[in-house]
């Protein structure tokens, strides 16, 4: 699911239920990459960032974390989106007090805090809860529509469990629910939010994709996300881990962070949003504990750089479908073949996810599951196409591709074959973790 399409659904349910949504997207341009990060900390007295504002939009972010208004002018400077952040002396206590205000106490709550944060552009949305049980969904969906109301085209962020929080009842698990389905099925049909956003760990957790039982956990949660999204005509932002999230898990890598950025993609989100970008007592942040950058900063830039190209062009897709080799976990996940691509002739797991671009032309998102080794990519097409092209994740440039799916050198180039004609005959190379946009044309 693209987040064109998926939000002009949300559009026309605005529309229809009276709330005009002017603002929403900013332009095509936009695609969510969010540090997960309150700037100033969790509640008062703030903390003063020596790399704030200015390091976030270096690292190739497209929003700020959390903010309040006196950032939002050096929002506005670097271009940076902004979900905004409540001035609370408790900030825990003010966002887990919603099931305890009455209908008119909520609505004027989100009326001060919107007039609070004035009418910047850079204003994306407001921050409203993070990891709801279900028991508070009722109070939610006053909360999302009253910041409809008073901020029309507007987010109301709200962000879900994961689904390995525990189920059962109310008061003795997190959910709320007896299975993670209820959770989101019931977060949709009750909340009637304007996106999804939820959060997994499980790269990480399961040392780098080794523990297959583990991994499996990050999988499924992607798929059932996305199909909850696309059956509720809405789009899902993933927030995955830039942080060594447990003493005991990985650290972050350029192969974990691309898969965790391509995965996301290839399965339709529209936003990915990274936990955490400041150390906030974990190790390997890409701002450390000490307000010093990491090697992690420079991989995430590495990332994000690739992920704001790629996401950009992907605005304008459609997700069609979502493919796996046989060796990726669970068991129950769709494998290939699918309607674009037949097979991946590879010897590392693969994923494929397939899109539509509504004017005939099909791509596919390609993605090297594997987080040790580089890949040759032979990409068997359900039927011959007069074109194909490979996006270049740093110009944003479509690159051709011959029949066997071989980068082609474009015609007046200076550069030269070596000798025998194979430096580019050898098929479509990807780093471990990597991903690649495909479009193919009849």
């Amino acid at each position: 699911m693209s987040s064109a399409i998926a939000w002009s659904l949300v559009l026309a349910l605005l529309l229809a239920t009276g709330v005009q949504a002017a603002g929403w997207p900013p332009d095509r341009t936009f695609f969510p990459i969010l540090p997960w990060d309150p700037q100033h900390g969790w509640g008062k007295p703030g903390v003063e960032r020596k790399h704030g504002l200015a390091s976030i939009a270096e690292c190739g972010f497209t929003m700020a974390g959390f903010v309040p208004p006196q950032d939002l002018p050096e929002c506005e400077r670097l271009g940076l989106q902004a979900i905004m952040f409540p001035d609370a002396d408790n900030v825990g206590s003010w966002t887990r007090e919603w099931h305890r205000l009455s209908d008119a106490e909520i609505d004027g709550r989100v009326k001060a805090f919107v007039e609070a944060c004035g009418t910047s552009d850079a204003i994306l949305g407001y921050y409203i809860i993070d990891e709801p049980s279900a028991s508070m969904f009722p109070a939610l969906a006053r909360a999302v529509e009253a910041v409809r109301k008073y901020a029309p085209g507007k987010l109301a962020y709200i962000n879900l469990y994961p689904n390995y929080a525990t189920v059962g009842a109310p008061d003795t698990s997190q959910l709320g629910t007896a299975t993670y389905t209820e959770y989101l099925e019931r977060y949709v049909a009750e909340v009637k939010p304007q996106f999804i956003s939820y959060d997994n760990y499980m790269t990480q957790v399961s040392a780098d994709m080794t523990n297959a039982d583990v991994a499996a956990r990050y999988w499924s949660n992607l798929m059932e996300v996305r199909r909850v999204a696309l059956a509720s005509g809405l789009p899902f932002w993933n927030i995955v881990s830039s942080n060594q999230i447990r003493p005991h898990t990985t650290v972050p890598s350029p192969a974990n962070l691309l898969l965790q950025t391509y995965t996301t993609l290839a399965a339709g989100g529209a936003g990915v949003s990274w936990y955490t970008y400041y150390g906030r007592g974990y190790a390997y942040a890409p701002i450390d504990q000490d307000d010093r950058k990491t090697p992690t900063w420079g991989y995430l830039q590495m990332v994000n750089r690739q992920l704001k190209t790629v996401g950009t062009v992907m605005n304008g897709l459609e997700s069609a479908g979502v493919f796996f080799t046989p060796d990726v976990p669970p068991s129950d996940l769709p494998r290939l073949p699918g309607r674009i691509v037949k097979g991946v002739g590879v010897q590392t797991p693969a994923m494929v996810g397939e899109f539509t671009d509504g004017a005939g032309v099909d791509c596919a998102m390609v993605v090297n599951l594997s987080l040790k080794e580089s890949a040759r990519m032979l990409i068997d097409t359900q039927k011959g196409y007069a074109e194909r092209a490979a996006l270049s994740a740093d110009s944003g440039e479509w690159m051709p591709l011959d029949e066997q799916n071989s980068l082609q050198i474009n015609p007046g180039s200076k550069a030269k074959l070596a000798p025998g004609g194979e430096a580019y005959r050898n098929g479509l190379w990807l780093a471990a973790g990597q991903g690649v946009l495909l479009k193919f044309r009849e």
